[in-house]
């Protein structure tokens, strides 16, 4: 029995020690948030988001900023539209933690950190799918220091 324990807390202790990274950490180790960490970096966002305490991150891949009609990724890098990229990427950042376990049957509004016009991003869950203002919730829990990542299949665009 003491085995057993000692066992289980070895591997959480292990656990704890794989999410002890942040947010920006944690996404840059998986390979397939390039552009999102390029634009949070152009946006001057990057640093925010490895610091700032519990918050959560729908984060779209590199597949789903790919989606975007060609030429738009390129064109918001631009230090010229700083402005409107980070009011993107706030738009998918939300000031607490919200586990996918939070997302009920019913849709929910959550506010994000995008300050102005469309603030509220559309939660729902639906036949076992979390849903984000149209996109798709393809992983979800991520663990980081500072707070939670949701892998998601789209773009989070605010409609102003």
């Amino acid at each position: 029995m003491k085995k057993l324990i000692l066992a289980a807390v070895a591997a959480v202790a292990m656990t704890s020690s794989v999410s002890a990274a942040n947010i920006v950490k944690t996404a840059a180790s998986t390979g397939q948030f390039n552009t999102l960490l390029a634009a949070a970096k152009a946006a001057g966002l990057a640093g925010a988001l490895g610091h700032t305490k519990d918050i959560t991150v729908f984060a779209p891949t590199d597949a789903a900023f790919a989606k975007l009609p060609k030429g738009t990724v390129e064109n918001l890098l631009k230090p010229e539209n700083k402005h409107q990229l980070a009011a993107i990427l706030k738009y998918h950042v939300v000031p607490a933690r919200v586990p996918s376990s939070a997302a009920k049957i019913r849709s929910a509004e959550i506010g994000t950190l995008k300050k102005g016009g469309d603030t509220t991003i559309k939660v729902r869950k639906r036949f076992g799918k979390v849903k984000v203002d149209g996109a798709t919730v393809v992983s979800a829990d991520i663990e980081a220091s500072n707070g939670i990542i949701h892998v998601i299949d789209k773009v989070l665009l605010p409609t102003n």
